[in-house]
């Protein structure tokens, strides 16, 4: 599971980058996967498991920081373009 999410984080993130918007992403969603591998991460290191699994949590749980500030990015550039239509159709 957590191999096949750290496939699916890249083109992910490759959307987020070529979309330029946050239209079809979900903050939350991103948070509660975050939360998910941040609680992963530390069970490993509580439990003193630290596997070849430990690597892919800690991957993830970094492509989905750069996805949720990539998301932010782009929140900006949404407003920044709501902001000029608003002022166009004045």
């Amino acid at each position: 599971m957590v191999v096949l999410f750290g496939v699916s984080w890249p083109m992910n993130i490759v959307k987020s980058l070529r979309s330029k918007t946050t239209k079809g992403k979900s903050f939350l969603f991103l948070l509660f996967i975050w939360v998910g591998y941040i609680f992963g991460v530390c069970s490993k290191l509580i439990a003193g498991n630290i596997t070849y699994v430990f690597i892919f949590y800690v991957l993830n749980l970094a492509m989905v920081t750069l996805d949720m500030v990539l998301y932010f990015i782009n929140l900006r550039r949404d407003r920044i373009v709501m902001r000029r239509d608003e002022s166009q159709t004045e």
